[in-house]
């Protein structure tokens, strides 16, 4: 492998980790949003439906810090690989980055869809 390819394996790495950084910031809020509707319900089955987004926000959030610190683990065993082979990396750390591309994909629908169900509810309860 060339350099420059490890060098685009790692920008890969760096945007798929601002973009779970960007996740984090926006699942936070969510669940703020979530707990200040709480406030104002008293019915049981949007209770209901309260804890179920808050327990998949709080899931998530721990799922995007999860995958973010494998990223950044990838990323730092690449750069010392690149040092160490003299610009190369195995293949098994290449198959890695491609497992992590699938399961950042994977975070990526789950996430959407977690969105669009806290959209639907916000929708619901107004």
């Amino acid at each position: 492998m060339v350099t420059t390819e490890v060098s685009q394996l790692s920008r890969e790495c760096n945007a798929w980790r601002e973009v779970l950084r960007s996740h984090r910031h926006q699942f936070s809020q969510l669940k703020h949003s979530l707990q200040d509707i709480a406030g104002r319900q008293t019915q049981s089955d949007v209770l209901r439906e309260i804890e179920h987004l808050d327990n998949q926000f709080h899931i998530q959030l721990i799922n995007i810090h999860d995958l973010k610190q494998c990223i950044k683990a990838h990323d730092r065993k690449m750069s010392m690989e690149m040092t160490e082979k003299d610009g190369h990396i195995s293949d098994d750390t290449l198959a890695k980055h491609e497992n992590l591309f699938d399961d950042y994909q994977r975070l990526e629908h789950t996430l959407h869809e977690i969105r669009q169900e806290f959209d639907y509810f916000v929708r619901q309860t107004r």
